[in-house]
């Protein structure tokens, strides 16, 4: 493949990848900006035990921002054991906590279990990784209902030639409610996460990445939405 045929190629691939945003008019939507803070670490378990070299461990945090900066709103810790298939192919059973004060609401503590699948995918471009995760939410104030929400994540790093340790990462989420429940949601479209950045590749063991995500959001009856400008930073620790 042609340099010039590789670099349009990368370039329609994030092109793609980040607008892939539900189309609305901007005076229907609340706008705000904020950040997203989060740390993620996976490692495999022969650290343990050699004969668990296909285990995985996941283990993550965020600390989320919104209100201009000026209000903490959302924390996240969540946590998963995996096993590799292949090199390439692993599957994931998970817990999330998700404690959120969103202004002029009341406190409320979800928590989430979820099986989820990834795929990596090297490519001549750069590398595609494919993560289906299908949450099920228990949200305070739904009694004995819970939600069931699906998210299709795509992910596209492609390392710049002049410098390989620096990459361009683009990547896409899309939630979808199963189910209607009374505090979370009618069925249908959820919310939409787009995201375009770079990455910088320290060693095999640290990779941070920075750059812009857009969150678009659905509320509990699809008639008001939000979207949300955020400077998303990452630290992934691989062990």
């Amino acid at each position: 493949m042609s340099k010039k045929t590789k670099w349009l190629t990368v370039s329609a691939v994030t092109l793609g990848l980040t607008c892939l945003l539900p189309v609305a008019k901007a005076d229907e939507l609340f706008q705000d900006a904020g950040s997203w803070l989060q740390v993620v670490g996976e490692g495999s378990l022969k650290a343990v035990d050699p004969s668990l070299e296909k285990g995985r461990i996941w283990v993550e945090g965020q600390s989320r921002f919104d209100d201009n900066w000026n209000h903490w709103y959302q924390g996240m810790v969540r946590t998963a054991i995996g096993y590799s298939l292949s090199d390439r192919a692993t599957i994931w059973a998970g817990y999330t906590w998700l404690p959120t004060q969103n202004i002029g609401k009341n406190y409320v503590s979800q928590q989430d279990v979820w099986p989820a699948f990834r795929y990596v995918l090297p490519t001549d471009v750069g590398t595609f990784t494919f993560r289906t995760m299908v949450e099920t939410n228990f949200i305070p104030g739904n009694g004995s209902d819970v939600r069931v929400r699906p998210r299709q994540m795509i992910r596209f790093l492609h390392p710049l030639e002049f410098e390989p340790r620096l990459s361009l990462i683009a990547w896409d989420e899309f939630f979808v409610r199963l189910n209607s429940t009374p505090k979370g949601g009618q069925s249908g479209f959820d919310q939409n996460r787009a995201f375009a950045g770079l990455g910088w590749t320290f060693n095999k063991n640290f990779r941070t990445e920075a750059g812009y995500m857009n969150q678009y959001l659905d509320d509990n009856t699809h008639t008001n939405n939000t979207m949300r400008h955020l400077i998303m930073g990452s630290l992934f620790v691989n062990f």
